[in-house]
This record gives C-alpha cells, sequence and structure tokens, in this order.
C-alpha cells in the first residue's frame, strides 16, 4: 500500500536528515520533490499546494530553524501536516440511538460495495459485539442480493431478503422492522451502484434516505481511483448528508491519492479502510497511523492490535510454556505459526506494517508472499508426525517422499527446513533469561528508526 509515495518520501527526505542546518534554497529544494512525489501519487493539486504551503511555513519557523536536528525536524513537520490532511484521529461509527441503529451504504457500482457491507458486519459483530443485520436494496443487480446473502450466511450475520420486484424503501423500511422484533443492534443497507452519478441514481439514494433517516450514510469508494476518488465523494456529499467515507482495495493502491485527498475536498471523515478481499480485511482509518506508513515508519500498534485479535491466545500460550520449560519448536509448532499468520490476513498484511520494509528490494519482498505461506504449510503437511516433532529424521530418502507428496521440488523442503532452523534458533532466545533482552532490543530498533 502507498509503496511509491513511500519510496519518494522516504528517499526525499533521508537527504535533508543528516543536514546541520536547514537554508531556504535547500528547503526549497526538498519541498519540490516532495511535491512531485505527492503529485505522481494522483493526491488533488489543491491538497498538495495547501500542503507545501504550510510544511514551508512550519519550516522556515522559529520552532524547526533553532532545532539541534533540523533535517528530523523537518520530517516530523511533514509527518503532522500529513495527518492533518487526513483528518488528525479516527472517527468511530455513531451508533449512539435506539437500536437498531441503521447504516446506509452509497457508492458507484464496482467499488466493492456489497462485499464492504459484509466485511463492516463482521468488524461490528467482533470488535463491539454487535448483533447485525444486512440487507439488499439493489434490485437491478439480482446477483448482489444473493452475494449478500451467501456472505451472511458464512459470517453468521442476520440476512433479510429481498427481491427485485420491491422497492428499495420498502425493503430497508421492512429489514428495519424486523430487527426491532429481533432485537438487533444494527442494520446495514447496501444500495444498488451505477457506473456513473446520474440524476435518477442521486433521485432514488435520496428518496431512501429520507425514508429510513441513517444514522451513519458511509460512502465506498475505490481507492485506486485516486483523486477521482474524492471527486466522486464531493459529487455525493452534495446530494446526501454523508457521514463519512470507506476506502476500498486499499492494498493494491500504490498511490494514496484517495487517502490523501478525500478529507479535504469533502470536509468528510475516511472511518474504514479495506485492505484485502478477505473479509476481515477492514480496518478502522487511522491518519497518524498511515502517515507512519507513508513515511516508512511502518504501523507497529496496528500491527499489535491485529496480532491481539487475531492469534490463538491459548495456542501461543501453550507455545511459550513449552520453550520457556526448554523444549524443542518444533515442525509442528511451526505449522502452527503458519496457519496463525494466514489466519491474520497473510504475509503481506504483515509486512506493510513493519518499519523500514520500504527499504527492503522488491524483488525479495516479491518471494515473501501468501502462495509461498500455502507451500510452506504443505510441505509439512506432507510430514508424518514424527518426523514434524523429530525433524532430524528428515533426510534423503524421505525429503523426496516428502516433495512427491505435496507436489513440490526437493529445493522447496530443503528451503523450508533451513527456514525452520532459523525460526528455532530465535525462540530459543525466548527462554525467561534472554526474553527481557530481546524486548529491549526490539523497542530499541524502532525508537532509534524513529529518531
Amino acid at each position: 500500500m502507498f509503496d511509491n509515495l513511500t519510496d519518494r518520501l522516504s528517499n526525499t527526505l533521508k537527504k535533508i536528515k543528516g543536514q546541520g542546518r536547514l537554508t531556504e534554497d535547500n528547503i526549497k529544494e526538498t519541498l519540490r520533490e516532495v511535491r512531485v512525489a505527492l503529485l505522481e501519487a494522483d493526491v488533488a493539486l489543491p491538497v498538495v499546494t495547501d500542503f507545501i504551503d504550510r510544511v514551508k511555513a512550519g519550516a522556515l519557523g522559529q520552532e524547526v530553524q533553532s532545532s539541534l536536528t533540523p533535517g528530523q525536524s523537518l520530517i516530523k513537520l511533514v509527518q503532522a501536516e500529513l495527518i492533518k490532511v487526513m483528518g488528525e484521529a479516527n472517527e468511530g461509527l455513531n451508533l449512539r440511538m435506539n437500536p437498531p441503529a441503521i447504516i446506509l451504504m452509497a457508492g458507484l457500482q464496482g467499488a466493492g460495495k456489497t462485499t464492504t457491507v459484509a466485511k463492516l458486519g463482521r468488524w461490528l459483530k467482533e470488535n463491539q459485539k454487535k448483533k447485525v443485520g444486512v440487507v439488499s436494496a439493489d434490485v437491478y443487480r439480482p446477483a448482489a442480493i444473493k452475494q449478500l446473502e451467501m456472505l451472511a450466511g458464512e459470517l453468521d450475520l442476520e440476512f433479510f431478503p429481498s427481491d427485485i420486484s420491491q422497492k428499495p424503501v420498502d425493503i430497508a423500511n421492512s429489514a428495519i422492522e424486523a430487527a426491532r422484533k429481533k432485537f438487533l443492534d444494527v442494520v446495514i443497507i447496501d444500495t444498488a451502484g451505477r457506473l456513473h452519478i446520474d440524476d435518477e441514481m442521486m433521485g432514488e439514494i435520496k428518496e431512501l434516505h429520507a425514508a429510513i433517516q441513517p444514522i451513519e450514510t458511509l460512502f465506498v469508494v475505490d481507492s485506486m481511483t485516486g483523486q477521482d476518488a474524492a471527486v466522486t465523494a464531493k459529487a455525493f456529499n452534495d446530494a446526501l448528508p454523508l457521514t463519512g467515507v470507506i476506502l476500498t482495495k486499499a492494498d493494491g493502491d500504490a498511490r494514496g491519492g484517495a487517502a490523501l485527498s478525500i478529507r479535504h475536498i469533502t470536509g468528510k471523515p475516511i472511518k474504514f479502510i479495506g485492505v484485502g478481499e478477505k473479509t476481515s480485511a477492514l480496518e478502522p482509518f487511522y491518519p497518524d497511523r498511515l502517515a507512519s506508513r507513508i513515511l516508512g515508519m511502518g504501523d507497529m500498534l496496528s500491527l499489535i492490535e491485529e496480532i491481539e485479535q487475531k492469534v490463538d491466545k491459548e495456542k501461543a500460550e501453550k507455545l511459550a510454556r513449552k520453550i520457556q520449560k526448554g523444549k524443542s519448536f518444533d515442525l509442528e509448532d511451526f505449522r502452527e505459526q503458519l496457519l496463525q499468520m494466514q489466519n491474520m490476513g497473510g504475509v503481506n498484511t504483515l509486512l506493510d506494517k513493519l518499519p523500514g520494509i520500504h527499504a527492503v528490494p522488491t524483488e525479495m519482498k516479491n518471494q515473501i508472499n501468501d502462495k509461498m505461506l500455502a507451500r510452506q504449510i504443505a510441505v509439512i503437511n506432507s510430514m508424518t508426525m514424527q518426523e514434524r516433532r523429530f525433524p532430524d529424521l528428515i533426510k534423503g530418502n524421505r525429503k523426496k517422499r516428502i516433495a512427491a507428496g505435496c507436489g513440490q521440488e526437493l529445493h522447496d523442503v530443503n528451503r523450508l527446513l533451513k527456514q525452520f532452523l532459523m525460526m528455532q534458533k530465535m525462540m530459543k532466545k525466548f527462554k525467561t533469561g534472554n526474553m527481557a533482552n530481546m524486548m529491549r532490543g526490539i523497542k530499541n530498533n524502532v525508537r532509534a528508526f524513529r529518531r
């Protein structure tokens, strides 16, 4: 996510970081490169102009000029302005009303609206402990109704049936009434999308909004459309009282123009960001954390939260007790770690949040992906339980049998065993005596990077 922008900004700001004195000339040159980087990221021109003006004013101010590390102060200033552009802080959903709280989802066709309805339902259920119902008022696309029904079934959300012969207002009112009888906390209403903004579409959704009076009206927009996403959001906001935006497909957006343009142009907060195809791949939008990621500083807070929410704590504690007792970390333990990583959204989702990951060569990053994860799990699944418990048994003929059993090459088995040995060595440091030193080292590395 935002790879191109991160690379450009990191390289530009690195040049000035070590300079002992800021002058008008080197500030001008640095900000010229920052401006180009933002424009290449498809950030809207008014946003870029305003951003550069504010950073320039701050850079020429007394606080930065008199700093002992003016170059680093400038980087902090850029980070602070990035946060301001995206909205200062996360703005959560307002569900303070007599249940059910009604959330209306709007957007163009192809933005991922129906999938986002399911993702949001799952997020509310798992993180807010809400009883959630969903309904599709898209009477133009029968497949959308079926798609939402299937997703609701997978996620154990209450699904209210609808039919293309019904009017959207009748569908919504019927679902809300049924939700009241079932004592649900939230009802999320999916609406029809169009290939472009038109009067008919706006008239229909305005009528629906007036009839149901939702507490949240969220605009779902594809982040890969860049600054066009902000323009479309503004058009919807002019017609509807939007309360926020959900950015989808951010995992495929290497530029970041939408995230940096929407708040400035619409005045509406980005409330969530979609970071993958899985129904778990929806995150609250934190401007400060995203600014850190854009500048290559990672997002350790989100990573820690994700680990706490998605890791099986019982299994993690069992492994920790095993290691602390001096027992060896084996291939069955390694398999469990790989499965946990898969459950957390895959390798790329985790890597994106690590500080300094942008500095890793692209070829190396491309080798670490979810397909590789699945292949590694397949190799271990091809082993007997005895081989998993006692990896030293795995020699020549056993390796050939394991490779044939999972349809892979011998070098794939050797690569997995090499990675396992590295992991095994690292796990030895988790013994009680070394834990404190290890944690201290991690903290120091993060602090050093942020400095």
